[in-house]
């Protein structure tokens, strides 16, 4: 199967970290929406993502795409037990400041802000970088996020310490891995995969 590069010359890709809305374009072509089986539909999970060629793109392996989008949905939106979804999205904000994903910091810092309301704080750190110091407990869940993106066997005693020592009990420390080691793999794929486009801005 021949696969067709796509490019944007037009593209002018955004330079800055935002909450704004962003586009994202690929560079492979997504899988045709019109061709949809019940097997990609059951990939999708969410039959609103059809609308997105990111999500298309990776119905290309639906059986993947499903396992994928499970696991994302477990991590961010099963919030009976452990951290709250803010704070969830601070750790996936962070991994993805840190892997210079402008895209998926756009999505989440949004999240972040909503769910805390704490939006100056959530700009500081796409401003500043994970570097910023907001507050205790948030610095702890934004450091151990980083040491897990930049190096994950240099994660380890020293920021569960961090983390307990302002609050977070286990099941609290298990969600601030699993939201940070979730997209430290999604951005490099979807850094891998396409370019951030600015607002609105989807290929046909």
């Amino acid at each position: 199967m021949t696969e067709t590069t796509l490019t944007y010359p037009d593209n002018r890709e955004p330079s800055a970290f935002t909450q704004a809305e962003l586009g994202w374009l690929p560079w492979l072509e997504p899988f045709p929406s019109d061709q949809l089986t019940e097997r990609h539909w059951a990939g999708l999970v969410d039959p609103s993502r059809a609308r997105s060629p990111y999500f298309l793109l990776l119905a290309r392996d639906p059986d993947v795409l499903q396992a994928r989008t499970k696991a994302d949905k477990d991590i961010f939106y099963n919030t009976s037990n452990g951290l709250p979804r803010a704070e969830r999205e601070l750790a996936a904000t962070a991994a993805s400041r840190s892997n210079g994903c402008i895209y998926c910091a756009s999505v989440h810092s949004r999240f972040a802000t909503q769910y805390s309301k704490r939006g100056n704080d959530i700009q500081r750190l796409l401003d500043e970088g994970v570097d910023a110091r907001v507050d205790p407990r948030w610095d702890a869940i934004v450091d151990a996020s980083v040491a897990l993106t930049a190096t994950p066997l240099d994660f380890g005693d020293a920021q569960i310490e961090d983390l307990r020592k302002n609050g977070l009990g286990d099941l609290e420390i298990v969600d601030v891995i699993n939201g940070a080691a979730f997209f430290n793999w999604a951005n490099r794929l979807m850094l891998s995969l396409g370019e951030a486009a600015p607002s609105g801005k989807t290929s046909s």
